[in-house]
């Protein structure tokens, strides 16, 4: 992540295309939750009227992103070739999988990439274990608040002054748990702690049973790309294991990663 932000122009720019920025959004609207639906579904789902909507399923239809069937309308799978092109962009998304699955084979517990989208956090690559740990799947692909994962943390804290601010000013605070913070006062200390640190535990915050370690990913000229955790059950693994022996092997990852980066 460059820590000059990308300027966006705004929608209301002569530049900007709103039928593109419908059709994405008509896209969006399928989910775990939403893999079929109606076109008054979709409609609803993406604040638009039906007319448009109409348009916008059977062009991605004619491009062979939505199957239609009856009143039914679903992706395929060719939509899962822009997210390929994205992981394919991704300088050395072997090297980071294969360093993630060293930490897996150390430590037991699942490990994981991700970065800064927005106010979420993106998986980008994972070594996953056979432990249940999130009421979700986490995959490649996974969005998460980036206020209440670890890895959103680790990047926030290492933002500019501004984006940072802007953040923290801006972003919905809400109680995942009972443990989640939703003071903006104490997430703004959180993450000065977590810059003090280079790294950041959360703990329940965002899934009952939840335990994650993570710290921020920097090229080797200091430039943020993202970040790495390993994520565990609170009640398998205390926070003394988790500081003292698997932050070393953390950072060692990182450190690794880094040297890929020049």
């Amino acid at each position: 992540m460059n820590k000059e932000q990308d300027k966006k122009i705004p929608v209301d720019s002569p530049d900007f295309v709103a039928s593109l920025a419908a059709g994405m959004s008509v896209l969006l609207t399928f989910d775990e939750n939403h893999s079929s639906m109606t076109l008054s579904e979709v409609a609803e789902r993406a604040k638009i009227d039906r007319a448009k909507a109409r348009r916008y399923l059977l062009t991605l239809h004619a491009l062979g992103y939505v199957h239609k069937s009856k009143r039914q309308f679903r992706l395929t799978p060719k939509t899962l070739s822009l997210g390929v092109s994205y992981l394919s962009s991704v300088h050395h998304h072997d090297i980071i999988q294969f360093y993630l699955e060293r930490v897996t084979e150390q430590t037991g517990e699942s490990c994981s990439f991700a970065v800064l989208d927005g106010n979420e956090v993106v998986y980008i690559a994972r070594s996953a274990t056979e432990h249940r740990l999130m009421s979700i799947t986490l995959a490649i692909g996974t969005r998460l608040p980036a206020a209440y994962t670890s890895m959103g943390r680790a990047i926030l804290a290492n933002l500019p002054d501004e984006p940072l601010k802007n953040y923290v000013n801006n972003v919905e605070l809400c109680a995942h748990t009972p443990y989640s913070i939703t003071d903006r006062n104490q997430l703004n200390q959180v993450l000065k702690d977590a810059k003090d640190q280079q790294y950041v535990v959360v703990n329940q915050e965002l899934d009952t049973g939840l335990l994650s370690l993570a710290l921020p990913v920097y090229k080797a000229n200091n430039e943020l790309i993202g970040a790495i955790n390993i994520s565990t059950n609170a009640l398998r693994i205390s926070h003394d294991v988790l500081i003292e022996q698997f932050l070393p092997i953390l950072r060692d990852c990182a450190a690794k990663i880094q040297t890929y980066y020049i």
